[in-house]
């Protein structure tokens, strides 16, 4: 992985089975719900499928031969969409939206940016601002954007554009 620093707790082998005593526990799911942020604000990536993730380097750390089965991974990210950080992306819960920010600061991010750039009382298409240049929303995915294009939409700040049922663009306030 790459730009990710593995924490302590990665090579400890109890680190991959969910700890019974409650403050451990907690502290246990904190680590690990930074873990996984980082991981993929690092690599970019916003989607995550519980099969697959069994087999990622993210909750499988070979070098040890210990992995956190499917039910850890569960409750890590229930304990991500408690802070805004996950969500599912559907109701079987097998695949998951991870969000190293949450919605309220994507979209505060990408009104600051829209107020910098004069995009105030202009439209943009999503993809001006998935591309825009040398931001941190640079690349986001677009589910992702829409859903925090939504906040900004629920703040009276932009109205989401919809052409033929998809959206294609945004209005800033």
């Amino acid at each position: 992985m790459t730009n990710v620093e593995w924490p302590w707790q990665y090579s400890f082998p109890p680190f991959f089975t969910i700890q019974p005593n409650i403050e451990t526990r907690a502290k246990q799911l904190e680590a690990w719900k930074t873990l996984v942020l980082d991981y993929h604000k690092a690599s970019q990536q916003a989607i995550l499928d519980i099969s697959e993730a069994e087999r990622s380097p993210l909750f499988n750390n070979a070098s040890i031969k210990r992995r956190l089965p499917s039910e850890g991974i569960i409750l890590v990210l229930e304990s991500l969409a408690k802070k805004g950080n996950a969500e599912p992306c559907d109701k079987s819960k097998s695949r998951w939206y991870i969000y190293w920010h949450t919605l309220s600061e994507w979209a505060d991010i990408v009104y600051s940016w829209a107020q910098e750039t004069g995009q105030v009382n202009s439209v943009c298409t999503l993809y001006e601002i998935i591309n825009a240049p040398d931001q941190e929303f640079t690349g986001l995915n677009q589910d992702v954007l829409i859903k925090a294009l939504k906040v900004l939409e629920s703040q009276r700040k932009a109205e989401v554009i919809l052409d033929d049922d998809d959206v294609a663009g945004v209005k800033f306030f």
